[in-house]
């Protein structure tokens, strides 16, 4: 992941009816434009399958906000793990180490919206259980690198 915001400015930005399936599941974008403060947003329905779990990762050039409209999805933030039901939200800051999880036996449907410089080239991947990233053992994401792989234990239990 390059930190250099020109050089991802370049990249192509999302579309609506944009839709990706990945390891964890899929995404289709909802919404694309410029917010009221003049910065690019991105709206998606993420979903999240049982038994999966998104990278651990982080986005220098956005913030996000996540509300469950289905299922109960567990969250890492920072430190933090969280458990969000249906209709409750969290605010993800630029920078902020994160990640998604479904440990529920139905999917979890997740409207994600992002505001900054929306790429998806703008995701860094700490650790990941699909081999899409090296693990970092830096000591500074040490807590947050701690929970998912506690995550992920609890997946493989089922």
């Amino acid at each position: 992941m390059t930190s250099d915001a020109n050089s991802t400015k370049g990249l192509p930005a999302y579309k609506v009816g944009d839709i990706d399936t990945r390891p964890w599941g899929s995404y289709t974008v909802v919404a694309v434009g410029t917010n009221e403060d003049g910065e690019e947003f991105c709206e998606k329905e993420i979903i999240v399958n049982p038994g999966h779990a998104l990278s651990l990762q982080s986005h220098e050039h956005r913030r996000e906000y996540w509300r469950v409209s289905q299922g109960t999805l567990t969250v890492i933030l920072g430190k933090e793990r969280l458990t969000l039901e249906k209709d409750q939200s969290v605010r993800i800051p630029k920078g902020a180490l994160h990640c998604m999880a479904n440990r529920g036996a139905e999917a979890c449907v997740v409207q994600e919206r992002q505001a900054g410089l929306c790429r998806e080239e703008d995701i860094t991947r700490y650790m990941d259980a699909y081999g899409r990233a090296e693990d970092d053992d830096r000591p500074e994401i040490a807590e947050s690198l701690a929970l998912y792989k506690q995550i992920l234990k609890d997946i493989k239990k089922g």
